[in-house]
């Protein structure tokens, strides 16, 4: 069961890229432990969506809160302690091991002793499934261990809701499957998540809602079951249509 308050409020939140507008009039509220997975075209806001919450991207007009702080710079620390965010790109540092890569946040961020992060960095490493490549470099690993790499270096500043920014799109494809299923156990451990995804089976699996967006808007929310089978707008029938014959 999800919890009745809101842990992300958007309200009538809009947002322009100088004559463009981006996002217009977002309203959507996201429950403890409930997985929303973002579905649309390209160039349909989704991302922007998703960076807004942890302050990424700021929004013009409306109010946008998470665990009711207001997201705005007055505010950024606290909210990003409570949000952890994987991209379509890794950015690991390169000249830093796995295991020192994961270490960092907790130290820096969370002052945490070298002994206490490396205790958090290995567990993590172990719920991302590689354990094995703590003391490699990023270079030495595949694209999806790198992207596991990074959940996992997320995982260790102990969030209590993750976003992710089409986290497969830059791998190949026989790497897909091995992210997406770190990312559905995760999702089995009551964890918030919001997902940007274009990987329908995923969302099928995991989500609690779809949210389909097209042109900055919220075109239609709905349980999967629902959306994959009924889906209410003409825009989502296309999309689906186009995604799922594709």
């Amino acid at each position: 069961m999800h919890s009745s308050a809101p842990v992300i409020a958007f309200k009538a939140v809009s947002k322009h890229f100088d004559d463009f507008q981006v996002l217009k009039d977002i309203n959507l509220e996201v429950g403890a432990g409930e997985r929303i997975v973002i579905c649309g075209p390209s160039g349909s806001g989704k991302s922007t969506l998703i960076r807004c919450i942890n302050g990424l991207e700021t929004y013009g007009a409306g109010d946008l809160r998470v665990n009711d702080l207001r997201v705005e710079a007055a505010n950024l620390t606290a909210v990003r302690r409570r949000v952890g965010m994987v991209f379509q790109q890794f950015n690991l540092f390169p000249h830093l091991t796995v295991l020192d890569n994961l270490m960092l946040g907790p130290i820096r961020g969370r002052g945490m002793g070298q002994g206490e992060a490396r205790a958090i960095a290995l567990r993590y490493l172990e719920r991302v499934r590689i354990p094995e490549q703590a003391e490699k470099y990023p270079r030495q690993l595949s694209g999806g261990q790198q992207q596991r790499v990074a959940i996992a270096r997320s995982l260790c500043m102990e969030p209590q809701i993750m976003l992710f920014d089409e986290p497969t799109s830059a791998l190949d494809p026989e790497m897909i499957t091995e992210v997406l299923d770190v990312m559905a156990e995760l999702a089995q451990t009551g964890m918030t998540m919001i997902v940007v995804t274009h990987e329908m089976g995923f969302a099928r699996r995991v989500a609690d809602r779809m949210v389909f967006m097209d042109y900055g808007e919220i075109v239609e929310v709905a349980p999967p079951e629902t959306f994959f089978t009924a889906p209410k707008s003409q825009r989502a029938q296309d999309f689906l249509q186009k995604i799922l014959n594709h």
